[in-house]
């Protein structure tokens, strides 16, 4: 299966462990949750499947990559006390709670959250000394003599032996007692995940050309050379702040998160056409609508690679416009619910003034409780922050008045907000037609339209954009070209261009 296979299967897993019955107990008693074990290469999300769960579901989650850990912290350490038997005293030895059990009951207590999630990362990867404990976690779930608190579902991922010498086969005995899953590298879904996390576009324009490069792990006689997910994320947030900082991402920088010596040569080959393109075609400018009349007869000579480079260069340009809408939308629609609930209370208030200031920190108090239980994304936080700020400036508006004046003074930011929203809105959609009207003059409607027109389509922001904008020449396209053999015959062209 691929990575989203295995989340959605490991979510419904973890959905049917909590479920409970009219008594209060486990449709399915803790004995018969099978640990979920998910063997899959390194560095395809394993650890970020599970954040992701975590959010959605709204459990815990506590994670630790257990090749990191001895005997001593996974188990516990020995102590000795005295017991009586038959009459008899005897030094008895006992253990101390594991790190990893103690872990869970803090993430308890500190959150909140009674029910949630264990994942152990690399678990048949670990010492010899440590290999019996954990399949004994895997069989019983426990450390030790400390079991794994009641609601809190085990998940264990481990790589296969092709990508680790020092992994370890597990037995019939341990298989048998867990769900066993199988995930492999798959571009097509990784790119999903990647647009969503606003991986740089030219690494994705990359991949778009050398999608054989998205994973590869070879052996030769100068060791081992691999290209993994983590590796193309990781190169795509140093090359974001590098870029703030005006620092240049060359080759060496490259290899350092790309190990494959060809492929990293590649990609900085490429970085540097792609930086030229942006540069030469004027993309702000065609957003903008003003192109230069040089651009058109240089794209009608260009080689496919360009041709597409410059595609996906206009999908980033637009990309900031829908995401600047996007995160305008989120913060409207989070102050106006606030307002709303502030409107419903006023009215019976004895002190309007008091009121407001009392939800602020009450939404301020679950801000930071959902941020310390890593329920928010990153944008999520960024946004909730800056929504904070914005209510307690308009605090010192809202006075000792009647409620109906506090409520207006409370609302004078959000009208504010309305029209930034509408002129974000606006900006998105003026683009939008211009980039339309140069792909119709550039490409007509051939092969590069039809990738605008899928990008457009799969791309969660712009998705969400054009439900809620229409887009007349969008609508004839997506109807013109995706669907039936004509979608099919210009996707089989472009692969065979390429």
């Amino acid at each position: 299966m691929n990575i989203r296979q295995a989340k959605n299967e490991i979510k419904h897993t973890v959905e049917a462990y909590l479920k409970k019955d009219e008594a209060g107990d486990y449709e399915i008693p803790e004995i018969r949750q099978r640990p979920v074990l998910l063997m899959g290469p390194p560095g395809i999300g394993k650890t970020q499947i599970m954040e992701q769960i975590a959010r959605e579901l709204g459990v815990g989650l506590v994670a630790y990559t257990i090749t990191h850990h001895t005997r001593q912290s996974a188990v516990g350490l020995p102590f000795i006390r005295e017991e009586e038997f038959a009459g008899k005293t005897y030094s008895v030895t006992e253990y101390t709670m594991s790190e990893i059990i103690a872990s869970v009951y803090r993430r308890i207590r500190d959150s909140g959250q009674r029910e949630g999630i264990l994942f152990i990362d690399e678990i048949n990867c670990v010492s010899e000394t440590l290999a019996p404990t954990m399949l004994q976690f895997l069989q019983c779930k426990t450390f030790g003599n400390q079991k794994i608190p009641e609601g809190w579902v085990i998940v264990a991922a481990g790589n296969p032996p092709e990508y680790n010498k020092s992994v370890r086969d597990f037995d019939m005995v341990t298989l048998d007692r867990v769900r066993y899953m199988t995930v492999e590298a798959d571009y097509r879904v990784w790119k999903e995940y990647a647009r969503a996390q606003h991986i740089s576009g030219a690494i994705l324009s990359y991949l778009e050309l050398r999608p054989g490069n998205f994973y590869r792990v070879e052996a030769d006689v100068d060791g081992m050379q691999f290209v993994t997910a983590r590796g193309w994320e990781d190169l795509s947030n140093l090359m974001a702040v590098y870029e703030k900082l005006g620092f240049l991402v060359d080759e060496q920088v490259i290899r350092e998160y790309i190990h494959h010596a060809d492929v990293a040569e590649d990609v900085a080959a490429y970085l540097d056409l792609y930086r030229k393109y942006q540069d030469d075609y004027g993309i702000p400018q065609i957003l903008d609508g003003c192109v230069r009349p040089e651009i058109y007869a240089r794209i009608y000579a260009a080689a496919f690679d360009e041709r597409l480079s410059v595609v996906h260069l206009l999908l980033d340009g637009l990309a900031v416009f829908f995401g600047r809408a996007a995160s305008e939308r989120a913060l409207t629609d989070a102050w106006y619910a606030f307002l709303k609930e502030y409107r419903r209370q006023v009215e019976t208030a004895a002190d309007p003034a008091e009121c407001y200031r009392t939800l602020v920190a009450e939404r301020e108090q679950e801000m930071l409780r959902q941020i310390a239980n890593d329920a928010y994304t990153r944008e999520e936080a960024k946004r909730e922050k800056l929504l904070m700020e914005k209510l307690k400036a308009a605090q010192q508006e809202v006075t000792k008045d009647s409620a109906q004046r506090c409520f207006e003074a409370a609302k004078v930011g959000f009208d504010r907000q309305r029209e930034v929203l509408v002129q974000t809105e606006e900006a998105a959609g003026a683009a939008l037609e211009h980039a339309f009207d140069f792909m119709e003059q550039a490409f007509e409607n051939g092969e590069e339209m039809v990738v605008f027109v899928t990008e457009l389509t799969i791309t969660s922001e712009s998705a969400r954009f054009l439900s809620e904008h229409t887009c007349e020449r969008y609508l004839t396209y997506n109807k013109q070209l995706l669907i039936g053999t004509r979608r099919a015959e210009l996707l089989s062209e472009l692969r065979r261009d390429n």
